[in-house]
């Protein structure tokens, strides 16, 4: 009903308007709405507060609020500096902080208290008030049709900072705008993730709260509940939102209530014996003294909130201790003003009630009219009173004091409220407490809030400390920032009250949310192996650099464990432990030949290329050791070039001993020239074999040589050192012609496996190949799928198995009869028991072995049994001899 009668009262007033744009009248319809309180002057502001707020009690606070703007009005017009010899009056009305009482306060405003209008349809140039978002929006509606401006010093609500709506429209309170964020980031910078939150089910409470649920899911806020309360509501209403409050879970309470709904709540709180809640507030109430000193101080106690910044006005309370019945006998505000403060009545008192004799002290009053210690919102009606000033002062082109050419203002009886509004927009100038006032853009000051805690002195009365600051001005990050003040928490505790959903995830954990429940909600899962995160709540893990891992907790990244074969580990000195005894076991080999080299076993062995094998394989066995050991640019193009040309060599010895040994048993006539080419044949075709694998190395090294890599993907928690082989082309070429020859050397002394039993290497070199052949085919599968250190681990067990095997299969039977069985190590004993057929062979293997024709003293030349079959024996022989 109440909406209707604005709409209705709306309607009216801009038919009004068109018809007074073609009159030079203005008729009024209906009684005039007469002010609280007025005075005349040559320009009039007008005031709108919510002095009784629809009950019979007047309300301290904001009566102090009218008397600060009728005093800032006495200071101008006793000033000889701003609006010289104009005088300023005023017209008070009470909104009752409600939408049809403050449309009435408007219309008051708009027609004056005669019958008609003057010629600009308007008693007034500006408007103060009113003290709450609806009642301003619903006042600034009717004014704004007449384009008189309107300041208020309350309505926060960031609605108003619409100009296209409220182009006329400005304020000395910041916006919610900034407030709400505010309070978003207070929540957050104490770790409070879980709140409920309460607001005044009206436009400074709808839009507030609003604006801070938005902030707060910026910020990771969740909020478990909002619920709105009305004064005017049902009381079964706010009896719900108290038992929703009492259910949940979340221990921290945003109240973005005006007073009158925070009263009603708080009433509702002490019926339940709701306790152990931490208030946060809005400015509305945070620093209400009335309610700091009534039965809600034990709750409120510990409440945190943000106030706009606090400043001394001086002369206000020695013009606050003269308020008397007496200024005006005919109000009635001003008596019952005084019966509240004193308890008292002047008219017939009821039994149990003093009668008032006017003469009652102020001063001995302590209530929130006298109480000038929280000038807040006072100062924001001051300031605004002021604006008004300067604006006007501008408008009439008033001259500076001392100016002995004008010093005065030029009076205009046509002065349009649209004109000082423009010059309001424009105003810039510096109280005496040294505040800079001025609007922007969209009316609004400068945000900037102080941080109040409701705290106890030592007397036991609640006080109101700054602990900290928001200036929105300022950068994102250093917006908020806090004093160095002991803060008290809820139920005056001096710890921190927590206000979370779920547990803290500590470092080495991140957040997984909880699927049907909000963000806030979440169950703490491990980092990943690699990641980290070193923060509580962390809502992801932070993945380590590439050459780093996580620690055993998951909280800091740690240099990855470096891998590779050290001669210092078990594995490493066991290979080195192994090589170094196969080197040392073919040194000794050595050293047995070269003492027997005179014996005919040696000799028949052919002991130039069996000197020349020991060597080789010498160096197979110490080739190996290049293998262990952190990985250098050296050790890396020395590991498989060295080991690939010494096993060249070794299998080109073999090769060379099997050729002898089967082209000497296998022709029947051998060429008389056959013996003086064997040896330099042998000698020729090891050096060819042996260049070619050079030759591939050197290539090899020249285009793509080996080089030491860090391996990072194979194994995730470590560094693998290992030598990358530069071209894998090269590498498996350098295996294969190693593999080549070995074939050749297996084919050739398989067929040479029947020679006679006293004289069987072929035998012997046969089973070696078939030991190298199994070493190096097992190699590759085992080299290919090894990890890390184990690769190098199979390729030196390869070298050593197959180093191993050659020694043994090659020389172990000849040292068991050197050392063992000397009685075989003769002539005789190698000739076996046929010596007839022994002297053929012999001579055969003299043709391809001198040494052993010498050793045996057989008659018989090569020269006398010329063949042509010997011939092509030879030829072979020339023919695989340059091949290799």
């Amino acid at each position: 009903m109440g909406d209707w009668i604005c709409v209705i009262s709306l309607l009216i007033v801009i038919l009004r308007f068109f018809k007074a744009e073609n009159d030079s009248s203005c008729e009024m319809y209906g009684s005039p709405e007469v002010s609280l309180l007025s005075k005349e002057g040559d320009f009039i502001i007008g005031g709108a507060f919510s002095i009784y707020s629809q009950t019979s009690v007047i309300n301290l606070r904001e009566f102090r609020f009218v008397q600060t703007m009728m005093f800032a009005i006495e200071e101008i017009n006793n000033s000889s500096e701003l609006l010289p010899d104009v005088s300023v009056g005023y017209r008070i009305f009470d909104s009752c902080g409600s939408t049809l009482p403050s449309t009435r306060a408007a219309m008051g405003l708009m027609n004056g208290e005669e019958n008609t209008w003057s010629k600009n349809c308007s008693s007034v140039h500006a408007v103060i008030g009113a003290s709450e978002s609806s009642s301003t929006i619903a006042m600034q509606q009717i004014s704004g049709v007449f384009q008189i401006p309107m300041i208020s010093h309350f309505a926060t609500c960031a609605c108003l900072s619409n100009r296209k709506e409220y182009p006329f429209f400005f304020r000395t309170i910041p916006s919610d705008y900034y407030q709400s964020r505010a309070l978003a980031k207070l929540v957050k910078h104490f770790g409070w993730t879980w709140v409920g939150a309460v607001r005044s089910d009206n436009d400074y409470g709808n839009n507030g709260m609003a604006t801070f649920i938005e902030a707060a899911n910026q910020e990771g806020i969740c909020v478990e509940y909002s619920e709105a309360i009305s004064r005017t509501g049902s009381r079964e209403n706010v009896e719900r939102v108290v038992r929703v409050i009492r259910r949940g879970t979340a221990s921290v309470l945003v109240a973005f209530l005006a007073q009158g709904e925070m009263d009603v709540l708080l009433d509702e709180v002490l019926t339940q014996n709701l306790t152990g809640l931490q208030w946060v507030g809005s400015e509305s109430w945070i620093t209400a003294n009335y309610l700091a000193k009534k039965r809600y101080a034990g709750i409120l106690t510990g409440s945190l909130g943000f106030a706009i910044r606090k400043a001394k006005i001086s002369g206000l309370l020695d013009f606050l201790l003269k308020v008397n019945p007496g200024q005006d006998p005919q109000s009635n505000l001003l008596r019952e003003f005084w019966e509240t403060t004193f308890g008292c009545s002047f008219g017939s008192s009821t039994p149990g009630t003093k009668s008032c004799s006017g003469f009652e002290r102020l001063q001995d009053a302590n209530n929130a009219f006298t109480d000038v210690s929280e000038l807040r919102i006072s100062n924001c009606v001051y300031k605004a009173v002021y604006a008004v000033a300067h604006a006007l002062h501008s408008l009439l082109k008033c001259g500076p004091s001392g100016d002995s050419v004008s010093h005065s203002c030029i009076l205009k009886d046509n002065s349009e409220q649209r004109q000082v509004a423009e010059q309001l927009q424009k105003v810039n100038f510096t109280l005496q407490s040294g505040e800079q006032v001025y609007f922007d853009d969209n009316g609004d000051p400068a945000a900037t809030y102080e941080l109040v805690n409701w705290q106890r002195n030592h007397a036991g009365d609640v006080v109101f400390m700054t602990v900290g600051k928001y200036d929105a001005s300022q950068p994102n990050w250093n917006q908020f920032t806090m004093n160095k003040v002991k803060i008290t928490w809820a139920a005056e505790s001096w710890e921190k009250p927590l206000s979370v959903c779920s547990e803290n995830c500590l470092p080495g954990f991140r957040q997984a949310i909880m699927k049907g429940k909000p963000i806030c909600c979440f169950s703490c899962v491990p980092c990943a192996g690699g990641e980290i995160s070193n923060t509580n709540n962390s809502a992801e893990c932070s993945q380590c650099p590439s050459e780093y891992w996580s620690n055993v907790n998951h909280s800091k990244c740690v240099p990855k464990v470096i891998e590779f074969l050290s001669y210092g580990e078990t594995m490493g000195a066991l290979l080195t432990a192994f090589s170094l005894c196969g080197a040392s076991l073919t040194l000794v080999v050595l050293c047995v030949f070269f003492r027997f080299r005179h014996t005919p076993l040696v000799k028949a062995s052919n002991s130039e290329l069996s000197f020349l094998l020991l060597f080789s394989l010498t160096l197979c066995f110490l080739c190996s050791l290049a293998f262990i050991g952190q990985p250098t640019a050296w050790s890396c193009m020395l590991r498989h070039t060295a080991c690939g040309v010494a096993f060249a060599l070794c299998i080109s010895c073999i090769l060379a001993k099997t050729i002898t040994v089967v082209m000497a048993f296998k022709a029947k006539r051998p060429a008389n020239m056959f013996p003086q080419c064997s040896a330099p044949l042998q000698r020729t075709s090891v050096i060819g074999c042996t260049l070619i694998q050079v030759f591939i190395c050197v290539i090899w090294l020249a285009f793509a040589p080996p080089f030491p890599h860090k391996n990072i993907v194979y194994a995730n928690e470590k560094i693998i050192l290992q030598c990358f082989l530069g071209s894998p082309l090269a590498f498996w070429v350098v295996m294969a012609y190693i593999g080549f020859l070995a074939l050749l050397c297996f084919i050739l002394a398989f067929l040479g496996r029947k020679l006679p039993d006293n004289f069987n290497e072929a035998k012997f070199i046969t089973f070696s190949m078939l030991i190298f052949s199994a070493v190096w085919l097992t190699f590759i599968p085992a080299y290919v799928s090894s990890p890390g250190k184990f690769t190098v681990a199979v390729e030196i067990f390869a070298i050593l198995a197959s180093s191993f095997g050659l020694l043994f299969c090659i020389f172990a039977p000849k040292c068991y009869i050197l050392l063992l069985k000397p009685e075989r190590n003769t002539k005789k004993h190698l000739m076996g028991r046929n010596q007839k057929s022994m002297i053929n062979l012999s001579n055969k293997l003299d043709c391809g072995n001198t040494y052993f024709t010498r050793s045996a003293g057989l008659t018989n030349s090569c020269n006398n049994i010329p063949s042509k079959k010997a011939s092509l024996n030879m030829l072979m022989f020339l023919c695989h001899s340059l091949f290799l």
